[in-house]
């Protein structure tokens, strides 16, 4: 079974959580980009498209698509990958580091409403949807701190402890449903 991560990244957290994935399942890796890659557009939900893929995502079994969540909206980016390549998925699995915690996952911004959205879109073919809340990396005293969160992104330095714990539960999950 060939396994590939496809990924968007506007700050480098998803780039860095695709490729730590990548490199734990030893399988390929491809970076979306977009046609137009502006912040303001993509809140305002604009989408003008991505540019195609450097791999053929019909010679993989899996995708794993990795990218962002910004107030609580599946981003164009992410939209357009899917809708591009619908056809061509046989089984997704949708994960992101993003900034709504697991306590919030439902509220207006929350994860777990895109992840709604992307199991709507993909209906059987999705198989899995996993978030890794930025504030997992925080220390306990900064984990409320909206400052604190805007400006970390995950790195070598920080990816310790309960984030840790979280990622390698999700790449044994990961690695029983990909089988």
């Amino acid at each position: 079974m060939k396994t590939i991560v496809v990924y968007y990244s506007n700050k480098g957290s998803n780039k860095y959580l695709a490729e730590k994935i990548s490199q734990s399942l030893s399988c390929d890796i491809v970076e979306i980009k977009p046609r137009i890659n502006v912040f303001l557009l993509f809140l305002m939900n604009l989408n003008f498209g991505i540019k195609p893929l450097k791999k053929n995502i019909q010679a993989f079994d899996n995708v794993i698509l990795c990218g962002p969540i910004w107030m609580g909206k599946l981003i164009p980016p992410l939209r357009s990958f899917i809708s591009r390549y619908f056809d061509s998925i046989n089984k997704l699995v949708f994960v992101t580091c993003c900034g709504s915690t697991y306590e919030k996952k439902d509220e207006k911004f929350g994860h777990g409403l895109v992840f709604k959205v992307v199991e709507d879109l993909l209906k059987e073919k999705c198989i899995l949807c996993q978030a890794f809340p930025i504030n997992l990396v925080l220390p306990d005293d900064k984990k409320e701190d909206t400052e604190a969160f805007m400006k970390v992104h995950l790195n070598d330095d920080n990816f310790k402890g309960e984030i840790v714990i979280h990622f390698n539960n999700f790449i044994n999950k990961v690695t029983d449903l990909i089988k």
